[in-house]
């Protein structure tokens, strides 16, 4: 099958077909509405936005997604495990009460079918007898939503009551953002080493450790990377505790990338350097850049 558009290509169709400028504004209304082609009136609040578009329409999009997952519970529930877990596979066989051999027969029907792609670990821990689970990634923001806050409480939605899902993505929306600004920032890595690119990258797990990114560049250079999206500003103990993240999983890092959303203190600044590169939202705002015709994708969804 076509493959899917990469995660920058869907966020740069977006932004030129909704005419977003603020970046931080752009990340939230994607992580809801990413992949589906659909306007999107951003002068409108998100929670607004949810209750017109997706709430109020809900048998209609129910039943375009259920001719993708023929209604399939399994499908439903590991979607909805993977949506609000920590993405891996056998966790998410846990979380939605599914047998191995069901679950994973499931997950290959949603991959052949393009719901979802493997995401592996980019290197192999440091013990060689620990399995490691692969992660599973969305191919559309929009699906990820879906199967963390709309299709669990869909009694409620039928009824036209709107009270629980409501509920659920106020406790949500906080961090719900987090995982496109981490894929975001892996894309703005890739941007930034044009002297020596970026061959490979993606994220590192164990049961030990976690680096939420690892890359190699064409020189063989690993980079080393995490974001933090707090309101405060990061000071170096960022840096420290990736580089024990590091030691833990025995891999040397060459170059350290930090993300912090809100900066970084006047301390850590002084430590910028071609070992150490931090990167900020305005940095994420370079993803907006040159916004063009040819940037919007061809979208057959219908349109609500």
């Amino acid at each position: 099958m076509a493959k899917s558009p990469t995660l920058l290509e869907q966020f740069r169709s977006f932004c030129f077909q909704n005419n977003a400028n603020d970046v931080e504004e752009a990340v939230q209304y994607f992580a809801v509405f990413g992949g589906m082609g659909w306007s999107v009136d951003m002068t409108k609040s998100l929670d607004a936005l949810i209750e017109e578009k997706i709430l109020k329409n809900y048998p209609y999009i129910h039943g375009d997604i259920a001719k993708i997952t023929q209604s399939n519970q399994i499908h439903h529930k590991l979607l909805s495990a993977l949506a609000t877990g920590d993405r891996r596979e056998h966790s998410a066989f846990r979380k939605a009460d599914v047998a191995r051999a069901e679950g994973e027969a499931s997950i290959k029907f949603l991959i052949d079918n393009g719901v979802l792609i493997r995401d592996k670990s980019q290197e192999q821990p440091a013990d060689e007898n620990e399995i490691v689970s692969d992660k599973l990634l969305f191919t559309l923001p929009f699906m990820r939503f879906w199967f963390s806050s709309i299709s669990p409480y869909y009694k409620g939605i039928k009824e036209g009551d709107y009270t629980e899902v409501k509920e659920r993505w106020s406790n949500l929306q906080r961090e719900f953002t987090d995982f496109i600004y981490e894929r975001l920032v892996m894309e703005l890595v890739k941007k930034s080493f044009k002297e020596d690119p970026i061959e490979k990258i993606g994220s590192y797990w164990d049961k030990n450790s976690e680096i939420e990114i690892l890359a190699r560049t064409k020189s063989g250079k690993t980079v080393a990377g995490s974001c933090k999206y707090s309101k405060s500003k990061a000071n170096k103990s960022e840096l420290t505790k990736l580089k024990e993240n590091c030691s833990l999983a025995q891999i040397h890092a060459d170059i350290f990338v930090i993300f912090s959303k809100n900066g970084f203190s006047s301390e850590f600044k002084k430590e910028k350097s071609d070992g150490i590169k931090l990167f900020s939202l305005k940095n994420i705002r370079s993803l907006m850049d040159d916004l063009s015709p040819k940037d919007l994708l061809v979208n057959t969804n219908k349109k609500y």
